[in-house]
């Protein structure tokens, strides 16, 4: 009896710090960048897109095609960092737990 109130105490523990774990990531911002600095796009935590910046020389019509890619090279590379702040701030929260806690490849959290 004793083993699962304190296996309850640690699920409780664990889950108090993924919901602050999680809060942490909704605060997160990454700013993508492409073309030189010609587009930038910043990304939330939760991977929505917070702003647009295109430097107003991009903006030609006979040149709609390469600003498009430019805009998709930005977001991209937002991405890949808020995805990379994401995993270290709940790497973080359940390294705080004790041990040597690592997700399997391919898994992120919050699940």
């Amino acid at each position: 009896m004793k083993d699962i109130m304190g296996l309850m105490k640690q699920a409780k523990k664990m889950q108090e710090k993924m919901e602050t774990a999680k809060a942490k990531v909704a605060d997160l911002r990454a700013e993508g960048v492409s073309g030189g600095g010609m587009v930038r796009i910043t990304l939330s935590g939760e991977g929505h897109m917070q702003s647009i910046n295109i430097d107003p020389a991009m903006i030609i019509a006979d040149e709609a095609e390469i600003l498009e890619d430019l805009i998709i090279a930005a977001y991209h590379d937002a991405k890949v960092k808020i995805d990379q702040k994401q995993s270290e701030t709940m790497q973080s929260a359940l390294g705080d737990m004790g041990g040597d806690f690592q997700l399997p490849e391919g898994m992120k959290l919050p699940f």
